[in-house]
């Protein structure tokens, strides 16, 4: 708004917060925000769509961004898990109202209701084709559903406590989910049945990411022959944020601890930068770049504030990451 202000602060860890405000002055010819800084901060480059801040006694900057676009009828209350399908033509999305929806992604326009659980849906994706979801809920139950007639087509039972995350092997023949329970495990889609638990660790496991092992890694050998139901395991590992401040790796086909990493507070979520690198992110706010080869001391800890990471996804040669303020 003309004559609007907006607060700013940086903070360095160690340091005091500098704090400041922007004032918007009015418009500029091509209609752009004329934008002027308290002491203390820059504004850079301003477009209909961005605004650069740089604080140079901290040498850093920051490019804050409008929505490029916003649905707000497919939800009323918060957004818990959202999933975009391969092709990039739909989305799918649970949220604190209760429901799963699946809609257009290119004008938000709701295509189909998912309704089955009992309680919240706590996580929702797509499987590779585009054609199917998988959702798991504080019911204990693990659904996949139909993305064309929104019917469930499979249900799996098992679990003792909510579902929190999950994970498809490949093609999704198989697929992964952990609970609140403790445990992760693996399911047969064509068989809806269990084949295995694949780690039980006595405390919430809050995230799970599935990736192809960097070769020099022992995955360990199973104990007994995988049966012929289990398709695309061998050479997986899977990694566990758990809330008990544990980050664990473990060989998917064998069930084997690969390795285990202590954190500073709980781990809310994890993710495969490639073979090696690997990311999770904590109730502190603190994001963790380890090595699978050698998890003794993380590459590095990445703190931009105090708030709950919430989720992790590889973006080009980087990441993004949610936070929960």
């Amino acid at each position: 708004r003309d004559e609007g202000e907006a607060w700013l602060s940086c903070r360095s860890p160690g340091k005091p917060t500098l704090y400041g405000s922007l004032t918007r002055r009015g418009l500029s010819t091509e209609g752009v925000p004329d934008i002027a800084a308290s002491e203390g901060f820059v504004v850079g480059e301003v477009t209909k769509k961005s605004i650069l801040i740089s604080c140079p006694h901290e040498n850093v900057s920051t490019k804050f961004l409008a929505p490029y676009t916003t649905f707000c009828r497919i939800h009323q209350k918060s957004i818990t898990c959202l999933d975009i399908s391969s092709g990039g033509g739909l989305g799918v999305s649970t949220s604190t109202d209760g429901t799963m929806k699946i809609w257009q992604a290119a004008n938000g326009e709701i295509r189909r209701l998912l309704e089955g659980h009992v309680y919240d849906v706590n996580c929702c994706r797509f499987f590779p084709s585009g054609l199917v979801v998988l959702s798991g809920g504080m019911d204990a139950q693990l659904k996949i559903w139909s993305a064309e007639d929104a019917s469930c087509v499979v249900t799996f039972k098992g679990h003792k406590g909510g579902i929190l995350d999950t994970a498809i092997v490949d093609r999704g023949r198989n697929v992964l989910s952990c609970s609140r329970d403790g445990t992760a495990r693996l399911w047969d889609c064509g068989k809806s049945a269990c084949l295995g638990v694949i780690a039980d660790c006595s405390s919430p496991v809050n995230g799970i990411a599935l990736g192809t092992a960097d070769s020099s890694l022992n995955l360990g050998t199973p104990e007994k022959a995988p049966s012929e139901r289990e398709v695309g395991t061998e050479g997986k590992i899977l990694l566990l944020a758990r809330e008990d401040k544990k980050l664990q790796g473990v060989g998917l086909q064998s069930r084997q601890p690969v390795f285990l990493f202590v954190g500073s507070d709980a781990f809310n979520c994890c993710t495969f930068l490639s073979s090696t690198y690997i990311l999770a992110g904590a109730q502190d706010g603190n994001i963790y770049q380890l090595d699978v080869r050698n998890t003794n001391a993380p590459i590095q800890i990445i703190h931009r504030s105090g708030a709950p990471v919430l989720s992790l996804l590889p973006y080009r040669d980087g990441f993004i990451a949610s936070q929960g303020n």
